[in-house]
């Protein structure tokens, strides 16, 4: 049992402890307040579940603040260099445990770290918040983080394109049915289609460049909303940080989340077009057009039914774009009407675009592997093309040719599809006589116009699903993927 006075001494050395704690710890706006925050509106408030995220970003703003504030002679050097020791230890403990974010129950990352600082190098640490504000630094932090995850993006979007050019060039000579109004509408090469979704996701890195140029804008130095008395060096912070350029208005520069608008935005086009192409794979991997295989790797089964074989990877990726969405109109519902400059409100803007960068990365991945999980049934896609009249605007195009015109030749070849329905036989298996029955200027060499190859080749403008413009594009398409 222990002695009373081992008691006390532990009793005031956990005291001193708990006091300390709470120095380090303390609201970062508490000085005009008297009265305890109510803990249910102090949980509401907080934003250090998700925001916590930000650690890196928020310690490597804080370096290149103090560093401005020593040339601003705002700290001397020996402060500057105390605070950037201590914030390395605390990125770096940070980075290697996971722990260490849960022993302090802060507001937000910003007063984790400053909590964090004053811990290591006490009242000094106090100091790296001058000329700044929550407001101008969340804006830094937050932008920093989307520049990074945006370069990652690239990244997977490429690998997602690099997927269907593999699955082009694997499968280069397939031939599918293109389809309108989900109607066996033009035979097409598989590569071709493959090429379809290449430029979509193309469009996609072309937009998430042109964000990134106006993510890349500081607005550390523009403070509360007023910009800030000390005489802080904004385009050196910049340089430090890797900004392209400085915010030009404090009172914008605070209040705009157009650049997370954007990126929600530019994530839905992303998502519309990967749910496209899951719907493509879905439908061609049922039983009723067996174009395609999913391998084990990327399908499910049935809890009931033994025999079936799900494509959950590809519907999960449909299913996940309604998420998207979802989170771009939060953002524009959030800001609609706020007035300026800062507001409570836009702490929610982070769990929308933190959320929408996670599942989208996700997607793009899951796709990619999809991609290299699918298999063709090359004859059976040669054979839908070759069957359901998909020759029939070469008909029309033969007929143009011999001097009809196009209104009229489309007439004709209506009429020769009805009677080659009724006969249950396809166009190029009709005997030259009926088809001159129809038009006199119908020769023998019409076979030749209504076969499959043909009917591809003559695609050959530029853009077309000839395989000699699908080499070249092919081609093209993998030196637009070189660094």
């Amino acid at each position: 049992m222990a002695r009373a006075g081992e008691l006390r001494h532990n009793a005031r050395g956990k005291s001193r402890e708990n006091e300390m704690s709470e120095k380090a710890d303390k609201n970062l706006w508490g000085g005009r307040f008297t009265g305890e925050t109510d803990r249910g509106f102090a949980e509401f408030n907080r934003s250090f579940g998700f925001d916590r995220r930000l650690f890196e970003v928020d310690v490597r703003t804080s370096i290149a603040h103090s560093d401005a504030l020593a040339a601003a002679q705002v700290l001397t050097l020996k402060e500057s260099d105390q605070i950037k020791s201590a914030l390395q230890r605390i990125l770096q403990r940070g980075q290697s445990d996971p722990a260490y974010f849960d022993e302090l129950s802060s507001e937000d990352v910003h007063s984790f770290v400053e909590s964090r600082l004053v811990e290591m190098i006490g009242d000094a640490g106090y100091k790296l918040h001058t000329g700044r504000s929550r407001n101008d630094q969340v804006a830094t932090d937050l932008r920093l983080w989307l520049r990074d995850e945006i370069d990652h993006l690239a990244t997977t979007l490429r690998d997602t394109q690099k997927a269907l050019l593999d699955f082009a060039d694997e499968n280069r000579e397939a031939v599918i049915p293109g389809y309108t109004h989900l109607q066996r509408a033009q035979p097409i090469l598989l590569a071709h289609w493959c090429l379809a979704y290449f430029e979509m996701l193309a469009r996609d890195r072309e937009r998430l460049t042109e964000i990134r140029k106006r993510v890349n804008v500081l607005p550390l130095g523009s403070a509360a909303l007023a910009g800030t008395s000390y005489k802080i060096d904004r385009a050196a912070i910049a340089r430090a940080l890797g900004f392209d350029s400085v915010s030009s208005n404090s009172l914008d520069a605070v209040s705009d989340r157009d650049f997370c608008v954007e990126f929600a935005s530019a994530a839905s086009l992303i998502m519309m077009h990967l749910s496209r192409l899951a719907e493509d794979v879905i439908l061609y991997s049922t039983r009723e057009f067996a174009f395609f295989s999913l391998s084990d790797a990327v399908a499910t089964g049935s809890s009931l039914m033994p025999q079936k074989k799900n494509p959950d990877s590809m519907e999960l990726v449909r299913g996940k774009a309604g998420r998207i969405f979802g989170n771009l109109i939060a953002l524009l519902t959030t800001m609609k009407a706020l007035p300026m400059a800062y507001n409570k409100d836009m702490q929610e803007d982070k769990e929308a675009v933190f959320d929408t960068a996670d599942t989208l990365n996700a997607c793009l991945a899951v796709t990619s592997t999809a991609l290299h999980n699918l298999c063709l049934n090359e004859g059976k896609a040669r054979e839908a093309a070759s069957h359901g009249y998909l020759n029939a605007t070469e008909l029309a195009d033969y007929l143009v040719r011999r001097g009809v015109p196009f209104r009229q030749a489309h007439e004709i070849v209506g009429k020769i599809v009805m009677h080659a329905i009724e006969h249950e036989i396809e166009l190029n298996d009709l005997a030259l006589d009926q088809l001159r029955s129809f038009s006199p200027l119908i020769e023998q060499d019409v076979f030749d116009s209504l076969s499959l190859e043909q009917t591809l080749a003559t695609k050959a403008q530029s853009g077309g699903t000839a395989p000699e413009r699908v080499r070249e594009a092919l081609a093209a398409a993998r030196a637009a993927l070189l660094p």
